[in-house]
């Protein structure tokens, strides 16, 4: 387990539980861009200190739980930001644990100009969903070192059932976008399975537990069927991320020299989803755009 000082950046749907259990196990730092939700977290365990500014955040490690790159060097910047608090704090060779899906093209970049400010950069995003998150059920993909992603395994042991070192910095983010190909895929052959059954008069819940039992069996489905079950589609993973994810998986696959064509026609299904209004809506709500097509 590490000794060095822990901070958590961003209380949204994953950051939030990761939080919980991170807390339970010792001292943690925590900012989020909305200041009474950190407080209201704080409030629950002892352990938690709430930081006023990214900076105030500035630990050894930080664990970035946000959407993109875009927000990452948002927090860097600035008085207030990473940056000036390492330097203040005199932290040498911090480590930015970035776990969020972001480009694995634009993270490399960020880990080549960070590192000449003496900035350790590891890619570390998961899969597993909230749920996943809630129960300490993450899979972890890492970028990085050996050392690095020993180090990175032992501050995310209470959140992950698994932790795995893909490769060099960037890898890891590689990875997660290979989980987004498979998840984004199955999610639209789920909604067109739902759907099609639905207007061939199976009741979706009995489809769902047959389903379940067969090789079309899934963590998807298990975690989502009740989305289609009710249609009803509350945010978890929400559409309009689904398209950043599947877009950066196409760059990823250009830079390959490889063409995907099932998820340009899943990227597809989803940016017609998010253009009919529905982005804020969980992904599984492509299920929507199934029956509008």
């Amino acid at each position: 387990m590490t000794t060095r000082s822990l901070s958590l950046i961003g209380l949204g749907a994953m950051g939030l539980p990761m939080a919980r259990l991170l807390a339970a196990r010792g001292a943690l730092t925590v900012h989020n861009r909305s200041v009474p939700r950190a407080h209201a977290l704080a409030a629950e365990a002892a352990s938690i200190t709430v930081a006023p500014t990214p900076a105030g955040a500035a630990a050894e490690v930080v664990l970035t739980v946000l959407p993109d790159l875009p927000e990452v060097r948002a927090i860097l910047a600035g008085p207030d930001g990473l940056l000036a608090g390492w330097r203040d704090a005199s932290v040498a060779r911090p480590m930015l644990v970035v776990m969020g899906t972001v480009s694995a093209v634009a993270l490399r970049e960020l880990a080549a100009e960070l590192a000449e400010q003496g900035v350790e950069v590891v890619d570390a995003p998961m899969s597993g969903g909230v749920l996943g998150a809630a129960a300490g059920r993450l899979s972890i993909f890492v970028g990085g070192t050996d050392a690095q992603a020993a180090e990175v395994a032992a501050v995310l042991e209470p959140c992950a059932s698994r932790v795995t070192r893909m490769g060099p910095v960037g890898a890891g983010a590689t990875a997660k976008l290979c989980n987004q190909l498979v998840v984004a895929e199955s999610v639209t052959a789920l909604s067109e399975a739902f759907a099609l059954a639905r207007a061939s008069g199976i009741d979706a819940a009995v489809l769902a537990d047959a389903l379940g039992s067969g090789l079309a069996g899934s963590e998807v489905l298990r975690q989502k069927r009740h989305h289609w079950i009710d249609e009803a589609f509350e945010a978890g993973g929400t559409i309009d991320y689904q398209v950043k994810d599947l877009r950066y998986a196409q760059q990823a696959a250009a830079a390959a020299g490889l063409r995907l064509r099932a998820a340009e026609t899943a990227l597809a299904m989803f940016e017609a989803a998010s253009a009919a209004g529905d982005g804020g809506l969980d992904h599984s709500g492509v299920y929507r755009q199934v029956l509008r097509d």
